[in-house]
């Protein structure tokens, strides 16, 4: 159990995908001006990351090494694809608002790193485990993003989602910078420098 406690905690803090190994930041960058856009983009890479680090650890025996960055690549996107049928099916406002930035998940750094340097070289309950903690981690990350950009360069919470919508906008001055490109860069420095200086701080404690 520590061993897989460890991986958890790998993809969650020590090595979060987007605040410490600084992968993914095009979407990180661009889709998280709401809170709504944030969890759906993090989510959807998650289960992506999760499935396919699965498959590609059962598969690894079999996955000759001269052609196994194009197998990976096209393990991805099927999954993918099927993500995307989804929320097109179901959650169709969700995939209208992200757009390009679901079928770019095939090209993420962080699924295809996780499957060359863990899920090619470990078993399929270990690749699991970094799998949903390496996606969590990072739908934590944009998740955190979104709420501020949303907060601050908006004035709104949970903007898309109808009944729980709720406006703040009269309550507070916005800043609107925040909503544009410029404050996702801005709002990454912010986070990336608090994230480190906690984990320091965590790491002097033990």
């Amino acid at each position: 159990m520590s061993k897989y406690k460890d991986i958890a905690m790998n993809g969650l803090v020590k090595n979060n995908p987007a605040f410490k190994l600084v992968l993914g930041m095009c979407p990180t960058l661009a889709v998280t001006t709401t809170l709504v856009n944030g969890i759906g983009m993090g989510l959807s890479t998650a289960l992506v990351l999760l499935c396919s680090n699965v498959f590609i650890s059962m598969m690894r025996k079999i996955i000759p090494d001269q052609v196994r960055m194009p197998c990976y690549i096209l393990i991805v996107a099927t999954f993918v694809t099927i993500i995307e049928m989804l929320l097109r099916k179901f959650i169709p406002d969700l995939y209208a608002s992200l757009g390009v930035f679901i079928p770019l998940i095939v090209v993420n750094c962080i699924i295809l790193g996780r499957a060359e340097a863990f899920a090619s070289q470990n078993g399929v309950i270990a690749s699991a485990v970094d799998g949903i903690s390496m996606g969590l981690g990072f739908t934590g990350a944009l998740a955190v993003m979104s709420f501020f950009r949303e907060f601050l360069g908006a004035g709104t919470m949970f903007n898309g989602m109808g009944v729980i919508e709720v406006a703040l906008g009269d309550w507070f001055p916005k800043i609107a910078i925040f909503a544009a490109p410029a404050g996702g860069f801005l709002m990454l420095g912010f986070l990336m420098a608090a994230y480190n200086l906690l984990y320091k701080k965590a790491e002097k404690r033990g």
